[in-house]
């Protein structure tokens, strides 16, 4: 049986990644809580795939809203960073990312996919897992999809707005309305 990870602190990551400038760094969950930010965390199965470029643009799409939250976005799978960088540099007409306005972070030892307990082993791929993390450093959010189905980015951003509240928001609860 799974363990609970809602409510607790989030296991700390430190990642290669391709940076949205396109140069190679690293990302982690302890730089975005020094500098009080929510990490919006997702993975995602495989670079040069159909659903997931939906996915990672949409949220590259969107990163300002996200920004205004104070939310870093970063995505993650099992791939290299060289791998992410190609994705990058293919045009979105063909199947591509393009310009992405946050990191795409390579997790190729497995180790925090196996940690957020996405991680299917027998294929060496990560399920559709999203996770917010408060500035605090603790799990606030998670949902997990199957791999045939993209997350929706308006969805997200309500849950991280109603996260923010400190407050209690009932179904359906949209940003601007009272909490209660």
């Amino acid at each position: 049986m799974a363990e609970r990870m809602v409510g607790k602190q989030a296991p700390r990551f430190e990642m290669e990644a391709v940076l949205a400038s396109k140069e190679f760094g690293k990302v982690s969950l302890e730089e975005n809580m020094k500098n009080d930010k929510w990490t919006v965390l997702f993975f995602y199965p495989m670079d040069f795939t159909f659903v997931c470029p939906t996915e990672i643009t949409a949220m590259s799409d969107r990163y300002d809203e996200f920004e205004d939250l104070d939310a870093e976005v970063i995505g993650v799978s099992t791939d290299t960073i060289h791998t992410h960088l190609a994705w990058i540099n293919t045009d979105r007409k063909e199947n591509g990312l393009g310009q992405l306005k946050y990191p795409l972070a390579a997790d190729t030892n497995h180790e925090v996919s196996r940690e957020y307990g996405v991680l299917i082993e027998e294929e060496g791929v990560a399920l559709r897992g999203l996770f917010i993390i408060n500035p605090e450093g603790e799990l606030q959010y998670q949902t997990v999809f199957h791999n045939n189905i993209g997350r929706d980015v308006d969805e997200t951003l309500r849950v991280l707005q109603a996260l923010q509240t400190g407050g209690l928001c009932p179904a359906n609860w949209k940003p601007g309305q009272k909490t209660l």
